[in-house]
């Protein structure tokens, strides 16, 4: 059963995928080609909690690719995968131990085009009942959830660039308390909010 604060989240949220728009890309921002080759394809689940909060990852330090980054759960569709929404579900239960079955999916926003050449689906829900996170220790240092204010209001993000393989990259920021959210993560969150503030 869905608390009050989430029955009223679940009608932004549906509303808010219902807005038409389309794939978006980390180069947006710099008009930078993509890469030539396929991207390979990814799902990452933006789930909100009993009190309207969305979990957020802190990627372990020791990992070889974004360690220490925040990030919404999730990695590349394996064989088996129902697309990106079984990725997304199946990384959600490895990386912080929530059942698949506790998450309400309500949809999905355009791919995301990674400066990894990954094409990030992100995959919209609701975590029904209480869930207490379980990181897994190789991969996320921690986890924790950022209030739905935070995350829906476009005045929380905000352009900085810094440089990269010999050039300036340009990215959104939306940072919360410690936490510095930004890249990938920060464009599709952006993405949602501008949707939501329709």
């Amino acid at each position: 059963m869905l608390t009050a604060p989430q029955s009223l989240l679940r009608e932004r949220l549906i509303k808010a995928l219902s807005v038409p728009a389309g794939p978006s890309s980390d180069h947006d921002l710099d008009s930078l080609p993509l890469a030539a080759t396929e991207p390979r394809p990814a799902g990452v689940l933006a789930a909100f909690d009993r009190q309207g909060r969305l979990v957020l990852t802190k990627r372990a330090s020791g990992l070889r690719h974004h360690p220490g980054q925040i990030a919404l759960p999730g990695g590349k569709v394996e064989p088996g995968d129902d697309g990106p929404v079984g990725a997304a579900l199946r990384e959600a239960h490895e990386e912080i131990g929530l059942p698949p079955s506790q998450v309400e999916v309500l949809g999905v926003l355009p791919a995301h085009r990674t400066v990894t050449n990954f094409a990030m689906t992100p995959v919209i829900g609701l975590i029904r009942g209480d869930f207490t996170p379980i990181p897994e220790s190789g991969e996320v240092d921690e986890v924790f959830a950022v209030p739905f204010a935070h995350i829906a209001d476009p005045a929380s993000y905000r352009i900085e660039r810094r440089r990269w393989l010999g050039g300036w990259r340009s990215y959104y920021v939306a940072p919360w308390g410690p936490y510095y959210i930004w890249g990938a993560t920060a464009r599709v969150l952006h993405a949602l909010a501008l949707r939501l503030a329709q």
